[in-house]
């Protein structure tokens, strides 16, 4: 599906996905016309979903990052809760999990006071039955990149 040219070109979007056509390809040491192919050919295919700058969430006013599991009273494989959890702005990510919990919920927001405003939405949202939350006191990494084999050395 992606071969090692495509894990180069792959590998430096993921990096810096605003470096201009003609840099990857000196890079990888191909023609700026094949690469913009290839990076047509890989977001057709969905393999690069989007563009999208990172901000940092201090700065947005954003400090405080909790995980949460949201224990709710619907069928199995029933998401309706998860699309209403997904739509909350302050949720990054919505996972369905197998386990005591239906959901595992990555939250960004500004402090302790602004989880538990947030945690009392949830609860109103019908069919959550709990909720059971971890706050995050020092990220070590943080990453939304999928890890790519390195590309076999020439």
């Amino acid at each position: 599906m992606i071969d090692a040219v495509d894990r180069k070109i792959l590998n430096i979007l993921r990096n810096n996905a605003r470096v201009p056509n003609a840099e990857i390809a000196r890079t990888i040491g191909m023609a700026p016309s094949a690469v913009l192919e290839r990076i047509r050919k890989l977001e057709r295919r969905g393999v690069i979903e989007r563009y999208e700058a990172r901000v940092n969430p201090k700065a947005a006013g954003l400090g405080l990052t909790a995980f949460t599991f949201v224990h709710v009273e619907e069928g199995v494989g029933t998401m309706d809760t998860g699309q209403k959890l997904a739509a909350l702005p302050e949720v990054l990510e919505t996972h369905y999990t197998a386990g005591q919990a239906a959901y595992l919920v990555k939250v960004r927001v500004g402090d302790t006071e602004a989880l538990a405003e947030f945690l009392q939405r949830i609860g109103k949202i019908p069919g959550v039955r709990d909720t059971n939350s971890t706050i995050v006191l020092r990220t070590i990494k943080e990453t939304a990149s999928i890890p790519l084999a390195a590309p076999p050395e020439d």
